[in-house]
């Protein structure tokens, strides 16, 4: 069982965004539990902080990211949005969308493997959230819901790049439209879910699976994310150029020099998924 995260290096006073560390692994708690994690501005700016801070560490080889109190995440705050009052600029709210996209696109490019842990709602913005992510673990009790009808908006913070990808165009539309709940069973046979664990088990599930890359292939498995991420925007020949070129990399890296080295020697290799 992985070991729980280190309290070390934190901040003793609650945050909204807790940051812990369990071995190479990074664990980004969501933690307006009141809120259901919602996403407010501190919230975000938070995450927009985090998300950079962590890309050029080094030591951090995966990323969990979860939830305080039972839930995932709620969506966007919609007392931070105005609550409907009609008391911001358009272009207020153009600039507080476009700025989201900016921390988004740094976790969804992030070249280290990215697991979500959901309990509890993973609804609008929270959905996005776990559509960042590499693999979705969830317990029973989750649910998902691009749940932006039901207040007369669009998909955002990447929902209607990112869903469509995941589950289909069609399965996409019927979701969005409907703004139905999503429960987990569904969910995995969809895609959007990986493994369900029980509610006691989530945590540590996650851990153990990003503690799996602690001696992977970081430089290759990051260039390969990178590059199957835009797969859907490139031809083949431009995907054919981008794979010659990682590969050539690859080739010369210290990671595969030792492999090969571990390969001819009949030595068991270092990064093997058991």
């Amino acid at each position: 069982m992985a070991s729980a995260p280190d309290s070390t290096d934190k901040d003793d006073e609650m945050t909204v965004l807790d940051i812990t560390r369990s071995g190479s692994t990074a664990v980004l708690t969501l933690n307006r539990p009141e809120a259901r994690n919602a996403l407010d501005l501190e919230l975000r700016g938070a995450l927009a902080k985090a998300i950079p801070t962590l890309r050029d560490d080094s030591t951090v080889r995966a990323l969990v990211l979860t939830g305080a109190g039972g839930c995932f995440c709620a969506g966007g705050d919609i007392r931070a949005m105005g609550g409907g009052q009609g008391n911001t600029d358009v272009f207020e709210g153009r600039s507080r969308i476009l700025a989201m996209h900016r921390w988004f696109d740094e976790l969804v490019d992030l070249e280290k493997p990215v697991i979500a842990a959901v309990d509890g709602v993973a609804f609008g913005a929270g959905l996005s959230l776990a559509l960042a992510a590499d693999y979705v673990l969830a317990t029973p009790r989750a649910k998902f819901c691009a749940v932006f009808a039901r207040i007369g908006y669009v998909p955002d913070l990447g929902c209607m790049y990112l869903l469509p990808r995941a589950v289909g165009l069609g399965r996409a539309k019927e979701l969005v439209l409907s703004a139905r709940t999503v429960e987990v069973t569904e969910a995995q046979a969809l895609g959007l879910v990986h493994q369900i664990c029980e509610q006691d088990r989530l945590l540590d599930a996650a851990l153990e699976l990003a503690a799996r890359f602690e001696h992977a292939p970081a430089g290759a498995l990051g260039i390969a994310k990178s590059v199957m991420n835009r797969a859907f925007e490139s031809d083949r020949q431009s995907v054919y150029l981008q794979e010659a070129l990682a590969q050539s990399l690859c080739r010369e890296s210290a990671f595969h020099q030792a492999a090969a080295q571990r390969f001819l020697a009949k030595q068991p290799p270092t990064y093997h998924w058991l």
